[in-house]
C-alpha cells in the first residue's frame, strides 16, 4: 500500500533505499532518542529493512519530488505494540533525518497515517510514546491531536537494552473525528 500527501509518499521499503536509510540513521541524534542505536553499516540498514521494516503498515517516508527515503513511519497493531492493547488498537512510531527536522514533514505523515488507521483498518484507538526530551516528538504528537494518557516510569527498550521514561499519548476515533 502507498500513500501521498503534498510533499510525501509513504511507501513499503525496498533494498534499493538501504543508503539511504543509512545516511540518516546513523546520526546520532537520530537513533537514541527514538529508541534505537545509531546504524554502523550500510549492510546493518539494509538487514533492518528486511527484518525490522518488512512488516505489514510499516512505510518509508519519503520526499515526493524523488522518491528517497528520509524517514520511517508505521502503525504496530495489538500485539504487535510496545504497549499492552487491544488488537483495535495501534501503536504509531516513526522517526525522520536530521536535514528534514522542523518542517513539519512528520505531521504531515502522521495524518495521513491517522486518517489510514481510523478509516482503512478501522482501529477504534491510537497511542504514541516519546522518550524524556524528546520534544520534536511530543510536539508532532499534539499537531495531530494526540493528548497526554500516562507516563511509564521504567519502560523496557529492547533494542537498547535499557529502561527509559515514556510519554504515552492517545487518540480515539472519536477524538479524530471531532477535531
Amino acid at each position: 500500500m502507498e500513500f501521498t500527501t503534498e510533499r510525501l509518499i509513504l511507501r513499503p521499503w525496498t533494498i534499493a533505499d538501504a543508503e539511504d536509510l543509512y545516511n540518516y540513521a546513523k546520526d546520532e541524534r537520530v537513533g537514541p532518542i527514538a529508541g534505537w542505536a545509531p546504524h554502523k553499516s550500510v549492510e546493518e540498514s539494509a538487514e533492518i529493512i528486511q527484518t525490522v521494516f518488512a512488516q505489514k503498515e510499516v512505510y518509508a517516508v519519503a520526499l515526493k519530488e524523488n522518491n528517497r527515503a528520509i524517514g520511517c513511519i508505521g502503525i504496530l497493531i495489538g500485539k504487535n505494540s510496545n504497549f499492552e492493547i487491544t488488537e483495535t488498537e495501534g501503536e504509531v512510531a516513526y522517526w525522520i533525518g536530521v536535514p528534514f527536522w522542523g518542517q513539519g514533514l512528520i505531521p504531515e505523515a502522521l495524518n495521513k497515517i491517522i486518517e489510514h488507521a481510523f478509516e482503512t483498518l478501522k482501529l477504534t484507538k491510537l497511542w504514541c510514546g516519546f522518550f524524556k526530551d524528546n520534544e520534536k516528538s511530543k510536539r508532532a504528537q499534539e499537531k495531530c491531536g494526540f493528548k497526554h494518557s500516562h507516563i511509564i516510569e521504567k519502560q523496557f527498550n529492547p533494542f537498547l537494552n535499557d529502561y527509559q521514561v515514556e510519554y504515552v499519548s492517545r487518540l480515539t476515533k472519536a477524538e479524530w473525528q471531532n477535531k
